[in-house]
């Protein structure tokens, strides 16, 4: 199986933050959303790797603070 790095999926993010099933599929449920609003597509169960370490882990913020 050839693994997508473009894309997170809700197992992913359980193993990494250490939550449940059902607490990813709100993460990703939640994330997808805010990128629907913005009218992107999206795909249930999985969010934009990049989107997901944007949002949760404060990526843009970190790069403002080292400029």
């Amino acid at each position: 199986m050839v693994e997508c790095r473009t894309f997170i999926s809700v197992k992913e993010i359980g193993e990494m933050l250490g939550v449940s099933k059902t607490k990813s599929y709100d993460i990703v449920r939640d994330l997808n959303k805010e990128l629907a609003e913005r009218g992107y597509m999206v795909i249930p169960g999985r969010v934009s790797r990049k989107y997901f370490e944007e949002r949760f882990y404060g990526v843009d913020s970190i790069k403002e603070k080292e400029e």
